[in-house]
């Protein structure tokens, strides 16, 4: 029953990894959209080429957020890297599989009509198999059935932006794909409109700062005592954690890889005044992002920039595979606790960050009228 089980999950991928391969070349069918219009090897190899340097989330590399001259062929590399990471103040330790050694791997920005060609990398040092699966492109398991790299190898992946909006993408080699995602192989791509983000009346949106959460859930297996389990390799690890995963209760619920990702000296920072942009994905679970003491003025809960944003939101609903975009205006200084609102997840589990605040205090949203005193 087991080894029909494998089979089965396997090909679920194996086999559609096949169709998307021969069907790649086919054309798609006529769309509005002028981005849908296809084009040729001619046109694609006279665009300017660009080529952002990847940052480290939470920060995001430099992009204009309206897009100037028409669309551009926006290079990107990363290297996979398969490694030992430390996932809370306890010490404890999982093997993570990386894109550009972070969990979650740093967000790419591109325009509405762009072509986005990654470079992807397996480090020769590590053990498996990995490939990239961007829900933001069309065909071919998102690219997946034609990045798979071994250790020590390399391929390039040209696809079109054709949807705004913000998109996870994610490791998806075939019969492996849960233990790679909930082993941290995940990241966002943000799609800009070319004409930049609107309110619900098309109105221009802009930011002053963005950030990326990264929400990751954990699956670290315990010995018979309770004590996490350490492993001396990858594949020593894979049964245990697949038994973990398979309960469906993570032991750690993390932003930005670890407990205490984005709190403390980590923390995110903005100034009274500025508009910030959050960008939150969960590649696996569903969650509940919550700004204390703030809101969402302009949220896309399931990250697509067509649709009409959402205001003054005081949670919103992301579900799992999926990446969403919140704009707020802070109003007051101090720290705002960012939260995963399933608060078990949040206070126990770890899905929780802080925004550090400067500026001056405004008494007319807020004021305490009578300290803390004896009745």
């Amino acid at each position: 029953m087991g080894e029909e089980l494998n089979l089965t999950r396997r090909s679920i991928l194996a086999g559609a990894a096949a169709t998307g391969a021969f069907v790649q070349a086919v054309s798609t069918p006529g769309q509005a959209q002028s981005v849908m219009t296809k084009a040729t090897a001619t046109d694609v190899a006279k665009l300017p080429r660009v080529k952002p340097k990847l940052v480290d989330p939470p920060f995001v590399h430099a992009h204009e957020q309206i897009a100037t001259g028409g669309p551009k062929l926006v290079e990107f590399e990363m290297t996979i890297h398969e490694k030992k990471i430390v996932i809370d103040d306890a010490g404890t330790e999982t093997f993570a599989f990386t894109f550009n050694g972070t969990v979650p791997g740093p967000l790419m920005v591109v325009h509405e009509g762009d072509y986005v060609e990654l470079t992807l990398i397996n480090a020769e040092t590590n053990e498996l198999m990995h490939n990239i699966d961007f829900h933001s492109a069309t065909g071919a398991l998102g690219g997946g059935a034609l990045t798979e790299v071994g250790p020590g190898e390399r391929t390039v992946l040209r696809w079109k932006a054709t949807r705004p909006g913000v998109f996870v993408y994610h490791c998806a080699p075939p019969g492996m794909v849960p233990w790679h995602v909930t082993a941290g192989m995940n990241g966002a791509i943000m799609v800009l409109p070319r004409d930049g983000l609107k309110d619900h009346q098309g109105k221009s949106l802009k930011y002053d700062k963005v950030y990326y959460v990264g929400e990751q859930d954990f699956y670290v297996p315990r010995d018979e005592t309770g004590k996490f389990k350490r492993y001396a390799s990858v594949g020593e690890s894979h049964d245990d954690v697949v038994k973990a995963m398979r309960t469906l209760t993570p032991s750690h619920v993390v932003f930005n890889g670890k407990v205490g990702g984005l709190t403390g000296k980590n923390a995110l920072t903005a100034k009274v005044g500025e508009t910030v942009l959050i960008v939150h994905s969960q590649a696996n679970r569903d969650t509940r992002p919550h700004l204390i003491g703030g809101h969402g003025d302009y949220v896309w809960a399931t990250g697509k920039f067509r649709n009409p944003p959402e205001r003054d939101l005081e949670t919103w609903f992301i579900p799992g595979g999926c990446a969403g975009a919140a704009l707020y205006t802070f109003l007051q200084p101090g720290i705002y606790a960012y939260v995963n609102h399933n608060l078990i997840e949040a206070f126990e589990l770890g899905a929780a960050g802080h925004f550090k605040v400067e500026g001056e205090w405004n008494d007319d949203l807020m004021k305490q009228i009578r300290a803390p005193a004896g009745i």
